[in-house]
């Protein structure tokens, strides 16, 4: 009895997917690529189920061999079902701010190059292939584009550079969407034997390009927001996560007439990009472990089903077709080799991109094997009615042989390519690290192994003989160790301020696992984290330094939300700009109390003493502003602060309940129903502090301005009626607040802070209880000099009519101003209180060492 109809069908992808299965562990052992393997096997099978179908000795084995030959799929089926599986997949998976670094150099490889090798084929084909120019165009656009998953696979297998790989990997993003737009623009031509106009060509080719990034981000990022409203569902996330795809593909591939593999891309990198700061990090974690399973699925069904279709796609092949495939083959070499030899230093020396290695060119040049794309691009072709058979068959035999020639050519010697350049070897500072750290580590190893096999009851000559080679291999590596002399003190440094900022954002994603932290601060605070790693790498210490710094300054929401507040008395955009930056500077605040103690004890028995001494120094920097910062804040709104901290606290308390029932659970003490009461208890009492703060912008107000001196002897009502005229203003060390010669008009009283103003004669210090502009309106003249913050401050901002007003209803306020600033200018006024990070006052004498510490280092 015979299988058939859906039965069948299933059958033969179970049977596909067993194959698969077996094929990886295979190729590894053969020391092969994957992709190679697959689409050796799929011709194989396709060509032997042919056989069977024709054969009259093989009845028994004619259903199983149809139900592989007639698979239903074709290539719409290809391009709809696998393509936005496997460019979604391949964009999540890549760092978007290392890529940002190499986006012109990604560029070139993914258009510039699809161009190149378009036009390189189809001309070199034209003079013998016997069909019109546009064909041999078309032919040179199929099979331009590259396929990753064969080339990546090899540099992961070997442990290549992980340059190498992004740079291949960012490549294949936008390479297939450059083939496939160029592809449709050809076969329209072929199809309505009609004349292609450049212009309308290359702004069609923009406008898919440019409309389908603006989709992507933009479904993405509703995508993103959509999951942040359905709270902690992690199957409704996974959920949507797998839609978005599809979405973005089929609505800009089949409604809009973008590109939908631009469109997938962009909607993937978003993901990327934002979703560490959008899912909790479990979750995170296994959506990338599903979408990877999906992307092994995706690309090895594609791989084997588009190599069945050779042995049919090679049928009536000539011995002229081999030399039309060698000069394709050649021409497509020569083309990339041209644009990557010839092109990317370029980039290089006009700084559009960090030079490429030469070993690194050649392997990506030898490295553009084609796949299962190309193949279903040629097998749209034969299927189109409208295309006359010489030219799907031309097509079809052409491109199907190409992509043979380079996974059986290139495919099986690119391993070897890239061991004799030694890129699977590390570089030189990873390989003096991994010295330092395995003479270090493997000491401690032997440690923990002699007390633990003591505990555990294990014999003395076993104890000793394994401790014994531990030891062995310790001895070795530090003898080996070149570490001092590898590494200078300016490498070592780079290399202590990068680990630190991945551990930063290593530590925010663990915070992160508490439910109601804010999810944009948690974003904001990753991408700085990120910022610094690349600020290290790319500019050391300094680099470093300006990421970090940069953290604590207003944002440019923060900064509209603050003129928001002062020009129309909205206050409800600032009120939560307040409460996002009050939890932002506390979350840093226990950040860098646990790096403090990283550095003591990790960091510093692997990098040394003094590498750590310097570290430490760029961290107790930050603590400075950080505390400065959160000091200012705290002084005003000490309600808020301590309920703020309080829920922190309480949620990490949870969070350790949580684990310590967990740990139970798995010794078994406590049974899985008592363990899912437990954790049920512990949701009812998180989902309490799910409940936003109440946060209260103007607390406060009229008892600081009571505090000033110019404002003493005001009646109550008087001082209520200024509460309500004036707006808050915070701003940060270096920020600019009056410059010269500039009419005043805001008076701004300082309530916490430091600034200063440099005139010829002298400098004049203003701190909490000063008012700024105050002396100059009263003169009705132009600033003397300029007001620069020298500390984060909090000020009030009195606009110019309604401080004129209070002058002229109270004249002892003007009198009081004018004393106070000629005491100033005489020296003897000094501003009144400055707070350190514990709330004790500095005396003046101490503001050198402030400017020192709060204004902005330039030195490396």
């Amino acid at each position: 009895m015979m299988v058939t109809g859906l039965a069948a069908v299933l059958l033969a992808l179970a049977f596909l997917l067993t194959l698969v299965s077996i094929i990886q562990p295979l190729a590894k052992r053969l020391e092969i690529s994957e992709a190679v393997l697959l689409a050796l096997t799929g011709i194989v099978l396709g060509g032997t189920a042919s056989l069977i179908v024709r054969s009259s000795a093989t009845d028994l084995l004619d259903g199983a061999a149809e139900a592989l030959i007639y698979f239903p799929i074709n290539s719409e089926a290809f391009l709809l079902i696998f393509l936005p599986v496997l460019v979604f997949q391949g964009a999540m998976a890549i760092d978007v701010r290392r890529l940002a670094h190499e986006a012109a150099t990604v560029l070139l490889l993914a258009v510039v190059a699809v161009v190149v090798s378009t036009a390189t084929i189809g001309f070199a084909l034209y003079p013998f292939a016997g069909q019109s120019q546009v064909v041999c165009l078309l032919l040179g656009s199929i099979v331009a584009t590259t396929d990753p998953s064969a080339v990546a696979g090899i540099f992961r297998e070997i442990g290549a550079a992980s340059r190498l790989t992004r740079l291949v990997e960012g490549e294949a993003l936008l390479n297939d969407a450059a083939a496939i737009s160029i592809f449709s623009i050809l076969l329209a031509s072929v199809t309505a034997h009609h004349h292609i106009h450049l212009g309308d060509a290359v702004l069609d080719f923009l406008t898919a390009f440019g409309g389908a990034i603006v989709v992507g981000v933009c479904l993405a990022r509703l995508t993103l927001l959509l999951i942040t409203g359905l709270g902690a569902s992690p199957a409704s996330e996974m959920s949507l996560t797998l839609a978005l795809p599809y979405m973005v593909y089929i609505l800009c591939d089949e409604l809009l007439g973008f590109s939908g593999v631009v469109a997938t891309a962009a909607a993937g990198l978003t993901v990327s990009a934002y979703g560490p700061s959008t899912f909790r990090p479990q979750v995170w974690r296994f959506l990338n472990d599903m979408w990877e399973q999906l992307m092994f699925w995706a690309g090895s069904l594609v791989f084997l089903l588009a190599s069945m279709l050779v042995p049919r796609l090679l049928i009536g092949m000539t011995k002229w077709d081999c030399v039309l495939i060698l000069i394709a083959s050649v021409a497509g070499l020569a083309a990339r080799a041209a644009v990557i030899f010839g092109m990317l230093p370029l980039l290089a020396i006009t700084k559009l991109s960090p030079p490429v290695p030469l070993p690194f060119k050649a392997t990506m040049a030898w490295g553009g094997l084609r796949g299962a794309i190309t193949l279903a691009l040629a097998l749209a072709v034969t299927e189109n009615q409208s295309v006359s058979s010489p030219i799907a068959h031309f097509i079809g035999i052409i491109a199907t042989g190409f992509v043979l020639i380079t996974l059986l050519v290139n495919g099986t010697t690119l391993r070897s390519l890239v061991l004799f350049f030694k890129l699977d070897q590390l570089s030189p500072v990873d390989q003096a690290i991994r010295q330092q750290i395995l003479g270090i580590g493997l000491g401690e190893v032997a440690e923990r192994t002699k007390t633990l096999s003591e505990e555990l009851g294990f014999s003395e000559q076993t104890r000793t003989g394994v401790i014994r080679r531990l030891e062995k291999r310790a001895e070795r590596e530090r003898a080996a160790n070149n570490f001092e002399s590898a590494l200078g003190d300016r490498d070592r440094v780079n290399v202590a301020l990068i680990t630190l900022a991945n551990q930063e954002r290593s530590i925010l994603l663990d915070l992160f696992r508490m439910q109601g932290l804010s999810r944009r601060v948690m974003e904001t605070l990753l991408r700085t984290a990120e910022a610094m790693a690349d600020g290290a790498r790319l500019e050391g210490r300094y680099g470093y330094v300006r990421a970090l710094k940069r953290r604590l300054q207003p944002t440019l929401r923060f900064r509209i939300a603050q003129m928001l507040h002062s020009r129309f008395h909205i206050d409800e955009p600032l009120t939560h700009c307040m409460m996002e930056r009050f939890e932002m500077l506390i979350i840093v605040h226990l950040v860098s109390l646990s790096l403090q103690r990283f550095i003591r004890q990790r960091m510093e028995p692997t990098l040394g003493p003094r590498i750590t001494e310097i570290v430490s120094e760029v961290l107790g920097r930050q603590r400075k502003l950080l505390d400065d910062a959160l000091e200012t804040l705290r002084l005003h709104y000490a309600g808020y602060s301590e309920a703020l901290e309080s829920r922190i606290l309480r949620q990490i308390a949870l969070r350790l309940e949580d684990e310590e029932y967990d740990a139970l659970e798995s010794d078994s003490l406590i049974s899985e129903e008592l363990h899912r009461e437990l954790h049920r208890d512990i949701e009812r009492r998180r989902s309490r502090l799910d409940a936003p703060l109440r946060f209260n912008l103007k607390s406060g107000i009229e008892q600081r301005l009571r505090a000033f001196p110019a404002f003493n002897g005001l009646p109550d009502s008087a001082i209520r009626k200024l509460s309500r005229r004036v707006s808050l203003h915070f701003v940060s060390p270096g920020e600019i607040l009056c410059k010269r010669d500039q009419r005043v008009k805001v008076v701004y009283a300082q309530v916490a802070g430091l600034a200063e103003v440099h005139l010829p004669e002298q400098e004049i210090l203003y701190g909490s209880g000063d008012l700024i502009g105050a002396a100059s309106a009263i003169r009705n003249e132009r600033m003397a000099g300029t007001v620069r913050c020298l500390q984060f401050s909090h000020l009030l901002a009195i606009p110019r009519p309604v401080f004129n007003r209070l002058l002229r209803k109270y004249p002892i306020v003007k009198r009081t101003i004018i004393k106070r600033t000629e005491k100033r200018e005489e020296g003897a006024l000094r501003p009144m209180v400055l707070r350190a990070p514990d709330g004790t006052a500095i005396p003046p004498a101490a503001i050198i060492e402030v400017r020192k510490t709060t204004m902005p280092s330039h030195s490396p």
